[in-house]
């Protein structure tokens, strides 16, 4: 009965996510990222001054939301448990090129859920990459890959992140002048749903997140380690219930909720190949990272110092694409996103075959 309802709490998780993720978009959110971990680190890291590209640069009050959700879930089960010590400059390096395969294909493993949701076929490509990648991490965890164990930690060092992201809100909120925030001129960063309705969609999809475990590289890494859907099956009905709902909005607005085909998607390229390799670095990173984006959030909000340090790792490598030219745009990916990507992707190989084949027994 404890494995039928934990699957059955997965389920339900993954359905409110869904309908959240699609609501947010018509609340004002950008279309097809009604909820993107990436895109809102990578708007967060602009908007506290990391990067220069004016369009993204919003505090995005949603991953303040997922930090809180599962920290009061946590203190309130009792699993705020404060630890770290397990690799955590590795950790942050991975970090680092999970976000520059993310921003190669546009989004995380979440919106990527969204993006098909949405009919964007490109997301097609990315999930065929994405499912790769995890597969080459299996490899190296069959093999014995690991980061090492992590230690027991003074609870301030726990509490670090959660209270970094109150300051943010206090910030937001406040509004003072060295926030950066462009309304105009129509970017991903000038769209947006109100501030207490992105805070409270984040909170709600950090305490499910903090019950179920839900990860969306978790779901694909189980089933082909362990034979065990249950984490999938929540990915499986956050699609579901995205696609209904915005096949409803579709039939009730101007039909911007859902589009299929691959040209003119909102904040997509039609780049197969890079769409794809995107994913894959960020699969294969994830996975030996010990879960994705939102799922390191989440822990950050258990009191987890080395996926904070992931967190760190994610934002720095928005602030670099963006400066350098790295991330992908409607018109495509640009050379030196591509160089990096290739390059992200070796840096995580040798991590994996150093924490394998090269452990001493």
């Amino acid at each position: 009965m404890k494995l039928k309802d934990r699957k059955l709490g997965i389920i339900l998780a993954g359905a409110v996510m869904g309908g959240i993720a699609a609501l947010l978009a018509f609340f004002g959110n950008p279309s097809n990222m009604g909820f993107c971990i990436a895109c809102f680190i990578r708007d967060t890291a602009g908007g506290l001054g990391l990067h220069r590209a004016a369009a993204v640069q919003y505090i995005r009050p949603e991953i303040i939301g997922i930090v809180l959700g599962s920290t009061v879930c946590a203190l309130a089960s009792k699993e705020f448990r404060p630890k770290g010590g397990s690799a955590p400059f590795t950790r942050l390096i991975l970090g680092f090129f999970v976000m520059i395969g993310c921003l190669m294909f546009l989004g995380c493993p979440f919106r990527m859920v969204i993006r098909l949701a949405g009919g964007d076929v490109n997301a097609v490509f990315g999930l065929v990459g994405f499912v790769l990648g995890i597969l080459a991490s299996v490899f190296f965890l069959n093999k014995g890959y690991s980061l090492k164990r992590s230690y027991k930690q003074p609870v301030l060092e726990g509490a670090a992140m959660p209270v970094v992201q109150i300051v943010f809100l206090i910030l937001l909120i406040a509004a003072p002048a060295f926030i950066l925030f462009t309304e105009a001129g129509g970017g991903p960063g000038a769209k947006h749903a109100a501030i207490a309705i992105s805070l409270a969609a984040g909170l709600i999809v950090g305490a499910l997140a903090q019950r179920t475990r839900m990860c969306m590289v978790g779901g694909f890494r189980d089933v082909f380690l362990f034979r065990d859907f249950r984490l999938l099956c929540g990915g499986v009905a956050l699609f579901v219930t995205c696609l209904i709902v915005n096949l409803i909005l579709n039939g009730a607005t101007d039909g911007t909720f859902f589009k299929l085909g691959m040209a003119e998607q909102p904040v997509a390229h039609t780049d197969w190949l890079w769409n794809g390799l995107g994913m894959l670095l960020c699969g294969f990173g994830c996975v030996l990272l010990g879960g994705c984006p939102m799922r390191q959030l989440v822990l950050t909000g258990e009191g987890n110092s080395d996926s904070a340090i992931t967190v760190v790792g994610l934002s720095l490598g928005a602030a670099f694409a963006h400066n350098f030219g790295l991330a992908s745009s409607a018109a495509g990916p640009t050379a030196a996103g591509k160089i990096a990507v290739v390059i992200g992707i070796v840096v995580a190989a040798v991590i994996a075959c150093c924490n394998t084949f090269g452990k001493k027994n």
